[in-house]
């Protein structure tokens, strides 16, 4: 059991830090030197966005950097890497906590109706900057805003934070969190400075493993995590290859096999295991995604188009599962005769 210091977020995973608390960050090493040497040269712009794929340390980066910013006021004096924070520091853990005032951290928030959490970024979050910003700044520093995932965020509170970016104070600096980039408004992402990073390589994603106290022999594992800390976790811990094998065959099999998918939907809808729901939702977009890729590659541009409505139409009906707290069994029955029927139309 780790000693969790933040609180627990939409997609928490039982004793594996939070990016807030994770005082260990693998990879990345050339990001981290450009954000350092902007800072030092006071050309750090006021809006960031880290993209890539979900799990390999975008969110720990930018609480890093939130870190290196306050813990290193004068830019001159500060170190020329934006490197792992002190885990037994005062700032470390009022950062971690969400307590420190010049840090806000906004994520999709709790759903008190269902227990479970919201499945948007909501305007009511966004809100919070004005108010953060409306305030001194502590100690005259930096203050941080951590949006994570930005491309979580619903119309209004895309709408609202676009204010926020148009015309930021002095020494504000906001961080957003994009998994997809291309889902956020244009607006939005011309007012901010992209900033890649590249999933992990085999052997960073075993460091980075390590650095947690988890082992994953399986070598196919990690090969099929992508390069994502995440992705590996779920699929070595939460039985996450076994759910993918299982969407795969589901929705590739000749004739829709109820039998195969009603266990599929008993094995991820279990009340002890929501993690598994995650999963198969995960798994399921990305093999809609993976296909409507392939068509586009084989010059199918009306199959592609196709698929890609049918990729948005899941993710909504997901959220909307979410939202109002729908059967998971009959949504796990439903997503899945959608998506073999459309793979198999004529």
């Amino acid at each position: 059991m780790i000693d969790r210091l933040a609180p627990v977020q939409h997609d928490t995973i039982d004793d594996v830090p939070e990016p807030a608390e994770n005082a260990v960050l693998v990879g990345h090493d050339e990001v981290r030197a450009a954000l350092a040497a902007s800072y030092k040269a006071g050309q750090l712009h006021h809006a960031l966005m880290l993209a890539g794929p979900d799990g390999i340390g975008k969110a720990t980066l930018a609480f890093h950097l939130a870190y290196h910013l306050l813990r290193y006021p004068d830019p001159a004096t500060a170190p020329d890497m934006v490197g792992d924070p002190d885990p037994a520091s005062p700032l470390f853990r009022a950062i971690a906590q969400g307590a420190h005032p010049s840090v806000l951290h906004l994520t999709r928030p709790a759903n008190d109706r269902t227990k479970g959490f919201k499945s948007a970024v909501t305007v009511d979050e966004i809100r919070k900057v004005g108010r953060f910003l409306g305030m001194s700044a502590h100690d005259g520093g930096y203050r941080v805003v951590i949006v994570d995932p930005a491309d979580d965020m619903n119309t209004n509170a895309a709408n609202a934070l676009l204010k926020n970016l148009e015309e930021p104070p002095r020494k504000t600096i906001f961080v957003l969190v994009a998994h997809m980039p291309g889902r956020l408004l244009p607006t939005i992402r011309s007012r901010c400075r992209m900033i890649r990073l590249a999933p992990l390589d085999t052997a960073q994603l075993g460091e980075a493993l390590k650095t947690l106290g988890v082992e994953v022999a399986d070598k196919e594992v990690l090969h099929q995590a992508g390069g994502s800390v995440r992705k590996a976790l779920l699929q070595g811990l939460y039985g996450g290859a076994e759910i993918a094998a299982a969407v795969r065959d589901g929705i590739a099999a000749r004739r829709f096999d109820f039998a195969h998918v009603s266990r599929l939907a008993d094995a991820v809808t279990q009340r002890d295991q929501p993690l598994q729901y995650q999963i198969f939702n995960e798994h399921l977009l990305a093999q809609l995604a993976e296909r409507a890729h392939d068509a586009a590659a084989q010059g199918q541009s009306a199959r592609a188009a196709q698929l890609a409505a049918l990729w948005s139409e899941t993710r909504r009906a997901m959220q909307e599962a979410e939202a109002y707290n729908l059967d998971k069994r009959q949504q796990v029955m439903t997503l899945m005769m959608a998506a073999h029927e459309a793979l198999h139309a004529a």
